[in-house]
């Protein structure tokens, strides 16, 4: 199964996080289908290429609660369910 869920990379302290499309069965930091977005916790910032995602949660993918949160912040869930 496909899942949008957070990959984490930066340095100790100061993490910051890609959003990816990857299997259900990979590790966390492991190999990704796609990158989505970008994720900065401590900034609050955030950068997600919308038609990717739209496209991956219309073939079946599911997000993580963490992402799901995400795109519910950035309005992109809500743009899905009017489609």
């Amino acid at each position: 199964m496909v899942k949008l869920r957070l990959k984490r990379y930066g340095r100790k302290q100061q993490p910051s996080y890609r959003i990816v499309a990857m299997d259900s069965r990979n590790k966390r930091d492991g190999k990704a289908i796609e990158e989505l977005g970008f994720y900065n916790p401590i900034t609050n910032e955030t950068h997600i290429d919308s038609v990717k995602i739209l496209k991956r949660l219309k073939h079946g993918a599911q997000a993580t609660r963490t992402v799901q949160n995400i795109l519910n912040k950035a309005q992109i869930v809500e743009r899905k369910n009017s489609e």
